[in-house]
Order: structure tokens, then sequence, then C-alpha cells
């Protein structure tokens, strides 16, 4: 029970943080499917986005793939931080042993590690979550409706193949990498600079380190998130092509059609939404951490 409490803390934090933060995400992918293939093309604000949503059908529906969302935290979120806890444990005994202490390098390397391993096991719930969100955009006969996580998993295994629910694996993997190299090392590392320099209560030293964290996972990790959607979003079509081949084949596609701006378009839109996720995921998940110690 005391090895599986990071995982379970981790997954509890990230799931509380999805269900605040939801509307967010969705905006956020539908700015990143404006204007695919265009090097103008629209420029939709997060206002227009939520009032195109809202004026399309309801209010709710910015809660669109909440279910999957739900489950990938579940799993992703679990992972990432019960990984991440106990990679710094063993590095944490180790440097004891050696009478040294853990610096910025150990806690970049257990992010990376940890944000890799959780991406990989995630990526089919991820993928549901952008599929259930990315369905509106679609003309009505070609929509799937998707009734929650568990009807999307099955809809893509059956017409794709069980293979199609790592679509956009790679970067999703590389995003989870540079998301958490800024958001778990860079937690860590400002809580310690901040607990050092600082007389700060130990919730305003979480809640800054939070904030300082949630920016540089945003800036490391935009780019992989951008591509990430644009992979897990596209469909075969009828002559059985794809728009992009792969990872690098879209980052080039994408960088020559619609310009090298284009993977930071709504950079304010996913900071808003990593930011917050980040500060509640941290947040409860250093509060759980310390009800069960």
């Amino acid at each position: 029970m005391r090895a599986a409490l990071p995982f379970i803390n981790g997954g509890i934090s990230g799931m509380v943080a999805t269900s605040v933060i939801q509307p967010v995400d969705m905006i956020k992918v539908r700015i990143q499917l404006a204007g695919e293939g265009k090097a103008g093309g629209p420029k939709p604000t997060p206002i227009s986005v939520t009032r195109e949503i809202v004026a399309s059908g309801k209010v709710l529906d910015l809660y669109t793939g909440l279910s999957a969302g739900l489950l990938r935290q579940a799993v992703y979120t679990t992972a990432r931080l019960g990984f991440f806890d106990t990679f710094m444990a063993k590095l944490t005994a180790h440097a004891k042993n050696k009478g040294q202490t853990v610096g910025f390098r150990e806690r970049a390397t257990a992010g990376l590690a940890a944000g890799g391993l959780a991406a990989m096991i995630g990526n089919p719930a991820d993928l549901a979550l952008i599929r259930m969100q990315s369905d509106g955009l679609k003309p009505v006969a070609e929509r799937k409706n998707y009734k929650s996580v568990i009807d999307a998993l099955n809809s893509i295994a059956k017409s794709e193949g069980v293979g199609a629910l790592w679509a956009g694996a790679a970067p999703t993997v590389v995003r989870a990498m540079a998301l958490n190299f800024g958001q778990l090392a860079f937690f860590s590392e400002a809580k310690a600079q901040l607990k050092r320099h600082t007389q700060w209560s130990t919730q305003t030293q979480t809640l800054t380190a939070s904030a300082i964290a949630g920016f540089f996972a945003s800036f490391f990790s935009l780019p992989f998130d951008f591509v990430k959607t644009r992979l897990q979003k596209q469909q075969r079509a009828p002559d059985g092509t794809l728009p992009y081949r792969g990872m690098m084949h879209c980052f080039a596609k994408v960088a020559k059609e619609e310009g090298l701006l284009r993977f930071y378009r709504g950079f304010g839109t996913y900071y808003v939404r990593i930011a917050p996720h980040a500060m509640v995921t941290l947040i409860v998940a250093d509060y759980l951490g310390w009800l069960t110690k």
C-alpha cells in the first residue's frame, strides 16, 4: 500500500484538476485545429471558440470528452506522478548514501523518464479525448457522436485496428517528457529554491512553484502538443492516405504551409490550461502526500 500511494495520489489529483480545466482543454484543441493547411487561415480567440461551441449546441458541449479526460488522468497522471515519486525516492536514497543531495539534473531525469513511460501507457485515452473533442468540427453526416470514452475506444479499434489507438504516440511521449521536464523538475527545483531563499509559508511556496512550473511546462511542450493533436485527429481519406505520415512530417508540413509561429498559436490558452492544471494537480498531490505520509 505504501508503494502504491504515490500512484493513487497522482491519479486522484489529476482527475480533480481535469474536472476543473476540461472546458479550457476543449477550447485549446479547437484553436489548434483551426485553419489547418492554410498559411493565413482563421485566427480564433478563446472567446470566439467558446461562443461558437455554445451557439452550436449547449454549454455542456465544453465538457465534451470529459470521460476520456478522466480516464487519461486515471492512467497517465497516476503513472507519471507515481513513477516520478518512486524515481525521486530512489535517487534521494542513493544520494544520501553518498552524502550528497538530489540536484536539478536528477529531478529532470526523473521527470523525463516518468513522463515518457506514462504517456505510452495513456495514449489510447489521449487519442479518444482528441477524437471526441474534434468530432463536432466534422459535417453532421460524418460525425461519430461518441457516447463515452469506451464507445470511442471500441469504435476506433473496430474501424481502424487496435494499433490505431497508439496513433501519435511519438509526439505524445515527447510532449509528456517536455511537459514533465518543465512541470515536475521546475516545480521541485523552484520549491527547493523558495524554501532556501524565502520565509514564505509552505502554501505560498507551493503555489508560486507550481505557477513557475506551469509556464515552463507550457513553453517546452506546446509544439509537441500541437503536432500530437493534428496526428490524433487525422483519419484516412477515401484513397487510404493520411495528411501526415508522422511527427517529423507534420512538423515540416505545418512549418511550410502555416508558418513556424503556428506551433505556438494559442499559447495563452494553453498556459491557462496547463498552469492551473499543474497547480491543482501538484497542490492536491502535495496535500495527499502530506495526509498519507
